[in-house]
Order: C-alpha cells, then sequence, then structure tokens
C-alpha cells in the first residue's frame, strides 16, 4: 500500500522554525522525484520546492528562497522541509509529492497534508 504522510505541523510565531517531515512506504522513494507544495484557504495549490530523485539540485518558489530548505533521506524514504523566519503568509496546508516519469507515463503519490500556522 503506497503512503506518503507528513508530520511536523502546527501552530507557531512569526519568525519561527518548523520541520516538517513526509515518510514515504510502498514504493521505491529513491527512484521518485520530491516536492512540497501548500494551499492556503481560498487559493490555488502551490509548489514551494523540489529535489530530484538523486537528491543535489533544488528549487524554491521565490516567496521561499533563503528561508525553506528541502532534503531527502532515501535510507529513510523521508523527505524534510526545514522552513525557518516564518511568516504569517506562508500558513497553509502543506503537502508532500512523489512523482516520477517514465516512456509515456507519470506516476505521483500525494500524502494527506498537515496544518502550518504562523499566528502571534
Amino acid at each position: 500500500q503506497v503512503q506518503l504522510v507528513e508530520s511536523g505541523g502546527g501552530l507557531v510565531q512569526p519568525g519561527g522554525s518548523l520541520r516538517l517531515s513526509c515518510a514515504a512506504s510502498g514504493f521505491t522513494f529513491s527512484n521518485y522525484a520530491v516536492s512540497w507544495y501548500r494551499q492556503a484557504p481560498g487559493k490555488e495549490r502551490e509548489l514551494v520546492a523540489g529535489m530530484p530523485s538523486a537528491g543535489g539540485s533544488t528549487s524554491y518558489a521565490d516567496s521561499v528562497k533563503g528561508r525553506f530548505t528541502i532534503s531527502r533521506d532515501n535510507a529513510r524514504n523521508t523527505v524534510y522541509l526545514q522552513m525557518n523566519s516564518l511568516k504569517p503568509e506562508d500558513t497553509a496546508v502543506y503537502y508532500c509529492n512523489a512523482v516520477r516519469y517514465g516512456l509515456g507515463y507519470r506516476r505521483d503519490y500525494w500524502g494527506q497534508g498537515t496544518q502550518v500556522t504562523v499566528s502571534s
């Protein structure tokens, strides 16, 4: 059974930090690129950060560059999102995604989401 399970969300004051985790099971995690998305109330889901299957290069939305860091541990089948200097506008449900492309197909999986609320 394929699962992506996020954890680490919660309520934090502006300027604070959180570390999200996403544990994968049921598929070969190391073959998949991973990303974090978020969706705020009334807004579309947006890409926050991404990393290829082999790790290394990362990409970030302009709004989180310099504050968020994505990383992965293929031995633990886990992807992380370290979030520093949090702002109220970072409030959203955060989702992890794993995707793999092949000849003529795309296969991707989603977690159930974890709420992050930045408020004083």
